[in-house]
């Protein structure tokens, strides 16, 4: 099914997948993250498994969230190929994220159209398109027909990032300031090697794979992509790209496939940084030690060994069992010797994300809504589950979705309207929102009306 004046998800595909091949991308490669993304933007969407499966023929409801798991960590990132594009300053980088954006749109046409979705895709689209420099713009958007910014004139290809640029990225990230140290004097320490070296002065040996512990959405994904930019301008890494996988991507069905399986991903990745996201899954589960994890484990550290000089290995999760994890191979003992550590974020800094994203996509929180934020901040336990800045990203995509919902029957909004967030979007407590009236069709004003589609905004962060 298509949306009203946008494409269906086979349409949109079909316009990524030639996009792909002129920038020479595997086209099955490109196609399956692109599916992996949809299905994590519509995964809430009543119906929206048997949509989704036109497109992918021969899918099941099963394979629909499989897909949708893969694909929730480009919620609100880049996704792998277009990293991929934007570090090798592909001329494709663009048009590429464009037809993401697009994609992301025909994803909110999958089964019964709910608000949920249209901020997810709003969130994804605005993600894909900063990613690679292309700017959003923001236009009408409804449950029923969703229209997903667009990006506007092409700039120019810009030089590559300096390690000075790149640090001062790393700076400007909100909270952070123990990962800020510890990356700044590991940076440090490797450009001195280098120096030593070049200088034909014996330095010793120091391992540049990390260990990134804390819980969900404390920036662990976004620190590795500058890592990776940081290792290429220092001339350590050939391609910097960033390859994130998990569990699913590296063990295979039957013991002697996850070694093949694993060798491909790591192959994928030399030049660049594999980040492997809770990766203490790989040696024990909920029954003990997992000989398929092993297998997996014992392929990486040998692939690590033969491709020293141009892979950069990060293995991130929860503290406690990461140090198990690494304890429970003497090779990786070896190599993991530095580990970072992720603070949760405060209520200021995860306020300060959330305006981020806002701003990101085009949209203005008002005071009120901040204010509503916090109040919600102060309401939500918190344990190694909340989800940080997912739970802001989580946050904003639900208002995003009771915005359009709020706006249905404006005939014309202005402006203003379609960009301000306000403090009844962040919340479907009837008490929070009893004195807010909806809008008339046309001065946006008028009575109180019900919000017949709601969306949680206690939900935490999904782990990818």
């Amino acid at each position: 099914m298509s949306g009203e004046g946008g494409l269906s998800l086979q349409q949109a595909l079909a316009a990524l997948l030639e996009i792909a091949v002129r920038a020479g991308v595997d086209e099955n490669r490109a196609r399956t993250e692109a599916l992996s993304l949809a299905a994590a933007l519509a995964e809430s969407a009543p119906g929206a498994p048997t949509d989704w499966a036109k497109a992918f023929p021969g899918a099941t409801t099963q394979d629909f969230f499989d897909a949708a798991v893969r694909g929730r960590r480009w919620r609100g990132a880049p996704t792998a190929v277009l990293t991929e594009l934007v570090t090798a300053g592909s001329p494709e980088k663009i048009p590429y994220a464009e037809a993401l954006a697009e994609l992301a749109s025909a994803s909110c046409t999958l089964g019964e159209p709910t608000m949920r979705v249209v901020g997810n895709a709003s969130v994804a689209a605005a993600a894909q398109l900063q990613a690679a420099g292309a700017r959003p713009l923001q236009v009408a958007a409804t449950p029923t027909a969703p229209v997903i910014a667009k990006a506007a004139e092409e700039k120019p290809e810009e030089p590559a990032k300096t390690v000075d640029e790149l640090l001062a990225e790393l700076d400007e990230l909100t909270g952070l300031e123990r990962v800020k140290r510890e990356v700044h004097r590991q940076v440090a320490v490797l450009r001195v090697e280098k120096l030593r070296t070049e200088a034909g002065l014996k330095s010793p040996t120091i391992t540049r794979h990390l260990v990134f512990v804390g819980n969900p959405g404390t920036g662990k994904t976004t620190v590795a992509r500058l890592v990776s930019g940081i290792y290429k301008a220092l001339g350590l890494l050939s391609k910097g790209q960033l390859v994130e996988v998990d569990r699913s991507e590296l063990v295979a069905g039957y013991l002697g496939q996850t070694a093949t399986k694993t060798a491909e991903v790591v192959a994928s990745a030399v030049g660049g940084v594999l980040f492997i996201d809770e990766a203490y899954s790989l040696t024990a589960g909920d029954l003990g030690a997992d000989q398929y994890g092993r297998e997996a484990v014992d392929t990486l550290v040998k692939e690590m060994e033969d491709r020293r000089d141009d892979l950069v290995v990060i293995v991130a999760g929860y503290p406690e069992p990461m140090a198990t994890f690494i304890a429970a191979n003497p090779g990786l003992a070896s190599r993991f010797r530095t580990t970072i550590a992720f603070d949760d974020y405060s209520d200021d800094e995860l306020t300060d994300i959330l305006s981020g994203l806002s701003e990101g996509a085009d949209y203005e929180l008002v005071p009120e809504a901040l204010e509503r934020f916090r109040e919600i901040l102060t309401e939500t336990p918190r344990g190694q589950s909340f989800g940080n800045g997912r739970f802001a990203r989580n946050t904003l995509e639900a208002a995003i979705g009771r915005h359009a919902w709020r706006l249905r029957d404006v005939t014309a909004p202005t402006t203003d309207q379609l960009r301000q967030i306000l403090a009844e979007d962040l919340s479907d407590d009837p008490v929070a929102s009893e004195a807010t009236t909806s809008e008339d069709p046309e001065t946006g004003v008028g009575e109180s009306s019900d919000v017949t589609e709601t969306s949680d905004v206690h939900e935490q962060g999904d782990e990818s």
